[in-house]
């Protein structure tokens, strides 16, 4: 990381005690906060900007609304926490909540996929089928 400014913000965050996934996420959001602002310094800017990068992220990049929620934390910490700068209520436009529907295979696709197995992989597949249990189970 070649910025100073992402070093002291980097530091802050470990002094914080935030995770390692929640520092590499919060670091990420803000360099392309930081882009998006056509690389000028966040305090020069001023949290004004949030609203129109948050709406940007919903309306053109699509991103899911939890996606816009941690990037709406990481920015929310990089103004109050880091450069002391009260952010105030935000006007934006949320994501839509987007529909997955679940992959499912049918009975014949999963009988193909059981007559493949053998031994004692073939019993855990029945008995996982059978129980109705997912894979992550």
């Amino acid at each position: 990381m070649g910025s100073p400014f992402l070093a002291g913000l980097r530091d802050d965050i470990r002094r914080r005690g935030y995770s390692y996934a929640t520092e590499k996420t919060y670091l990420l959001w803000i360099k392309r906060y930081i882009h998006f602002c056509e690389m000028r310094h966040p305090a020069e800017v001023g949290p004004a900007r949030i609203t129109d990068y948050l709406t940007k992220l919903a309306v053109r990049d699509h991103v899911s609304v939890d996606n816009q929620k941690v990037v709406l934390n990481a920015l929310v910490f990089l103004y109050q926490k880091h450069l002391g700068i009260t952010v105030g209520d935000l006007d934006f436009k949320l994501a839509r909540k987007q529909r997955s529907l679940p992959s499912v295979l049918t009975q014949a696709e999963m009988s193909n996929v059981l007559a493949c197995m053998r031994g004692s992989t073939r019993l855990a597949g029945f008995i996982m089928y059978g129980g109705g249990l997912r894979i992550s189970e």
